[in-house]
């Protein structure tokens, strides 16, 4: 066996040590160990909490048309019903990683579920737009912590060696949002009522709440480490003000409108600001210094890349079969199932691998297999078979399963325990920051397109009302639902361009296995690489 020396991880504990690591070059092909009752059975619990978290943003999304039409008001203020929860995501995710430090993740996952609960609860109430748009926020509170805190306990349960499958459990939720959610919501509305779509998340939390305190291990919570409200002043109020305004984009239609430009400079002041405070305090509320950690950096790039592509153009697929194809919503939830299905197959086979033979091959084969599918809809058609698209869908969704949690498991394999909460709170930050950006850019790309195209508005307003196709002339439908289509095809073809940039730091991906173990040294952390 050869050894090589490493650069010490920057990453800091909580208290005053420093942590060290070395890399180990081994030829042994030993497989990690198995994940045992233990930890599958935390992982159950975070998998509820998760899901419930997830759903109900996808369950939303379909809601909005009831929303504007049960509180009278017009689709661009229900659309804050969703950008009020992705705010509060963005402006309390940057305080988890200390607070989980501070009080223990066990707590505070506790109180994200009780939060999350009770706002559900609350907006099932809501008498106007405007409370529920309060209540979704103080939702948000409670889900925004949800995801890197279930991250967090798992990467500790589990271990770095594990961690490839621990994220693919992890995982399942982020697939079944996208598949169930649509169909779900659809069906609630129509059987019974909106409220039901909130009312939903009770009895699951309830369970979750259960699950978590009798299963999740016992908090050990280290309080010595003081908070830094510089950071959270600068950091919190700019994260929300930057995705405010980029939100602001599709409602204006230009980038150069106040509401626009105004709270995205100011909040990208406030974030260059805390950038610069990160680095010259002993403890920021996300510490910046882990970005010394290769691993950890190429990630942050290849997620931010791939999450500005991938949910931005998840936001087209839904809408190319309403508007262009005519579906129901609930035809159409049903109609992307097969993405979802196709992750479902590749990601528990790609968690192993990632253990196996490092993550790096394996987000490559994924960013692939994304492009191929990708690229059947960048030539998309008014009547193209169903066939060829749910094909292509199924593949994406393959890519998928092989992409997403493998970036993450770059990210966190290498990062020691005191590391992983704020590892985890900065790739969060980074999937939600870029996704609400590539949302932003997707809507105002189509809506470009479809605008310079004189009858394809006209042909989408034409599948939803007999009135405006009976106004207009023969062949202008048809005619409209090619342009439209076209439209559709050429947004794609920005999503493929930003996939297929992605490979570049994809490459750069750890592509050899990673085994964590401690020495007897205190504070130190080895990493055999076979």
């Amino acid at each position: 066996m050869t050894e090589t020396s490493k650069t010490p991880e920057s990453s800091k504990s909580t208290g005053s040590s420093k942590s060290t690591e070395s890399t180990h070059i081994t030829d042994s092909s030993t497989a990690p160990p198995p994940l045992d009752a233990a930890v599958l059975k935390i992982a159950g619990v975070i998998v509820i909490g998760a899901i419930m978290s997830i759903l109900d943003v996808t369950v939303v999304s379909v809601a909005l048309p009831t929303f504007a039409y049960e509180f009278q008001t017009s689709y661009a203020n229900v659309a804050w019903t969703m950008t009020g929860y992705t705010l509060a995501l963005a402006t309390v995710i940057p305080l988890t990683g200390w607070a989980a430090d501070r009080f223990g993740t066990k707590r505070l996952y506790v109180l994200a579920l009780v939060l999350f609960v009770l706002g559900s609860v609350l907006c099932s109430f809501a008498w106007d737009v405007t409370s529920l748009i309060v209540f979704r926020v103080l939702q948000g509170f409670g889900g925004g912590m949800l995801m890197p805190l279930g991250m967090t306990i798992l990467t500790r349960a589990a271990g770095p060696e594990r961690i490839g499958r621990l994220m693919a459990v992890l995982g399942v939720p982020m697939l079944l949002g996208p598949i169930a959610g649509p169909i779900l919501g659809g069906w609630l509305i129509d059987a019974a009522s909106w409220h039901w779509i909130f009312l939903i998340n009770v009895p699951i939390g309830v369970l979750a709440l259960a699950a978590a305190l009798i299963i999740l291990p016992k908090d050990n919570a280290e309080p010595s480490q003081s908070f830094d409200f510089v950071g959270m002043l600068l950091l919190s109020p700019g994260l929300a003000l930057f995705l405010f305004g980029v939100s602001s984009i599709p409602e204006t239609q230009t980038v150069m409108a106040t509401r626009v430009l105004l709270p995205a400079v100011v909040g990208l002041i406030l974030v260059v600001a805390f950038v610069f405070h990160a680095l010259r305090t002993e403890h920021p509320l996300i510490d910046l210094r882990l970005f010394q950690n290769r691993s950890l950096t190429v990630a942050v790039v290849a997620m931010s890349l791939f999450a500005v592509a991938f949910f931005g153009a998840g936001l087209l697929f839904p809408s190319y079969f309403l508007q262009v194809r005519g579906e129901t919503t609930l035809a159409a939830g049903l109609l992307l199932a097969p993405q979802g299905l196709g992750a479902m197959v590749s990601m528990p086979i790609a968690g192993q691998l990632a253990d196996r033979i490092g993550p790096g091959k394996i987000v490559i084969t994924g960013m692939v297999l994304i492009s191929g599918g990708m690229f059947v809809f960048t030539q998309l058609g008014s009547t193209t078979s169903y066939g060829l698209l749910l094909g292509a869908l199924f593949v994406m969704g393959l890519g998928l399963g092989a992409s997403m949690m493998p970036i993450m498991t770059a990210a966190l394999q290498t990062l020691n325990d005191a590391s992983v909460a704020r590892g985890s709170t900065l790739m969060n930050i980074v999937q939600q920051a870029a996704g609400s950006i590539g949302t932003a850019v997707m809507s105002v790309v189509l809506t470009n397109q479809l605008q310079s195209r004189e009858l394809a508005s006209a042909a989408i307003a034409a599948q939803q009302s007999p009135e405006v196709a009976a106004s207009l002339p023969p062949g202008a439908g048809e005619t409209g639902l090619a342009q439209a289509a076209d439209a559709f095809g050429n947004t794609f073809m920005v999503a493929l361009v930003l996939i297929v940039i992605t490979l570049i730091p994809a490459f750069m991906l750890p592509r050899k296995k990673f085994e964590a173990s401690t020495d007897s040294g205190v504070g130190k952390r080895a990493i055999v690489v076979h």
